[in-house]
């Protein structure tokens, strides 16, 4: 896990967050140690920017990653108390994550918290709904 905190606190460097300077990084890691990374990306219509979750996710899935495959992800924010994931991202990490998988948040003391993903979440909307 040290290896995963470390390449999520590096990483946190290539968000690009001019606007709220608030930036995100996210490390996905894979059952079989594969990680994907993500970072906030802002965009000065604030509707088409993506958060670091959803980025890892999206790099993952795009590369033929599917939920079964995801172990959990490290969530980082150089803050001394800990971000959880936004309304938008919970509902992507429901669906694209398993149930059971872990979320890992991170603060600059180097605090974890974990979570499993259904604690987002609880009562997530799913293709069941539909």
């Amino acid at each position: 896990m040290e290896k995963q905190i470390k390449q999520a606190m590096d990483l946190l460097k290539r968000s690009y967050s001019p606007y709220s300077k608030f930036p995100v990084s996210a490390v996905l890691e894979l059952k079989n140690g594969k990680t994907y990374n993500g970072v906030n990306i802002e965009n000065a219509a604030f509707g088409l920017s993506n958060c670091a979750e959803r980025s890892a996710l999206f790099a993952a899935y795009s590369d033929g990653v599917r939920k079964e495959d995801i172990k959990r992800i490290f969530v980082y924010t150089d803050h001394d108390y800990f971000v959880s994931p936004c309304g938008s991202c919970r509902q992507v990490m429901r669906e694209l994550m398993e149930d059971d998988a872990l979320v890992i948040l991170l603060n600059n003391r180097q605090e974890t918290k974990i979570i499993k993903n259904v604690e987002l979440l609880p009562f997530g909307f799913s293709k069941e709904d539909l």
